[in-house]
């Protein structure tokens, strides 16, 4: 079996910030109350004329201008999103038009928040599988599109962008996508959703969700190390699902990481992206520099399902 690895990654965001102090004029909000309960500093809008479509494709032509492939050597194209509008033809398939990428196999993926990682899993299987040499994976969201502005829990927490990978088969033995241990607690599922069907507004359980990710996913994290045959210990760097500071912190504290170990943070200055927060938190680290290539990264999101999906890969 052919191992798979990352060779390239790319991301794009809405160039209109909001602060704070913008969602205070919004809101009975402040800027301290926000930072002290989410860590979140800004978050990038989508204008109305941007859509997933746009900034998926914006992410994804980075990644394959990055990875020196010719459209027509990709053989599948995923995007993880929950927001998107359109249903068909689905995003991956309009990403595709758009990077004219002939013939691959294009599918959207709906697993919230641990969107992304889903869609890595289901794309190294299918190389791993030989069904394609090099593939596509996106995380797009327009989450400006689902917030309800009036209600301030959750309309600071929110953010727009897009982040992309591209995978490609290597000779067996080069292994550079681990094991993915996912999964979900669907008897919990509503604790975070989109409600209403025609004008979905994004909604949550915050306490919930912060009891479930802070005392039962770190062990779930370091079984993800330990199927790809690694100690916690062993990481350079974690890049976990962007939902809210605290819960990144209070996650990460319990799996027993050395210091110099670099934990994204991107939630600060991007806000939640569901879907989209772990490729544009990585794609980040990668263009800055700040991991070497080919150190292991946890990457582990969660989130409506309440699902979880990760795997430990090495750095492009």
């Amino acid at each position: 079996m052919p191992g798979t690895r990352i060779t390239a990654m790319g991301h794009h965001q809405p160039s209109r910030m909001l602060s704070n102090a913008d969602l205070e004029q919004l809101v009975d909000t402040s800027d301290d109350w926000i930072r002290q309960r989410t860590g979140i500093a800004t978050r990038r809008v989508a204008g109305e004329d941007e859509s997933v479509t746009d900034m998926a494709a914006a992410a994804a032509a980075k990644a394959l201008a990055t990875s020196g492939l010719a459209p027509a050597e990709i053989g599948l194209v995923t995007v993880a999103t929950c927001s998107a509008v359109d249903r068909c033809p689905s995003i991956a398939a309009q990403v595709a038009a758009r990077l004219e990428v002939p013939s691959a196999v294009c599918f959207d993926l709906n697993n919230g928040c641990a969107g992304f990682t889903t869609a890595l899993a289901c794309a190294d299987h299918s190389l791993k599988a030989g069904a394609a040499r090099h593939a596509l994976v996106i995380g797009a969201e327009k989450m400006s599109d689902v917030t309800d502005w009036s209600d301030r829990s959750t309309c600071v927490l929110l953010g727009d962008g897009a982040g992309a990978a591209l995978i490609s088969s290597k000779e067996a033995g080069h292994e550079g996508i681990g094991p993915v241990v996912w999964g979900s607690d669907p008897t919990r599922g509503n604790a975070v959703r989109l409600q209403d069907a025609w004008q979905p507004k994004f909604a949550q359980e915050g306490q919930t969700v912060f009891r479930w990710a802070t005392s039962e996913l770190p062990a779930i994290a370091e079984d993800t190390c330990h199927r790809a045959g690694i100690a916690t210990t062993d990481l350079a760097a974690v890049v976990t699902h962007q939902a809210n500071l605290r819960i990144i912190e209070a996650l990460t504290r319990r799996l027993a990481l050395r210091d110099d170990v670099l934990i994204a943070r991107d939630v600060v200055d991007s806000g939640n992206t569901s879907a989209a927060s772990v490729p544009l938190a990585l794609s980040k680290l990668v263009e800055r520099g700040e991991v070497p290539a080919g150190a292991p990264v946890l990457l582990f999101s969660f989130g409506g399902g309440l699902s979880w999906a990760g795997q430990v890969i090495t750095c492009p």
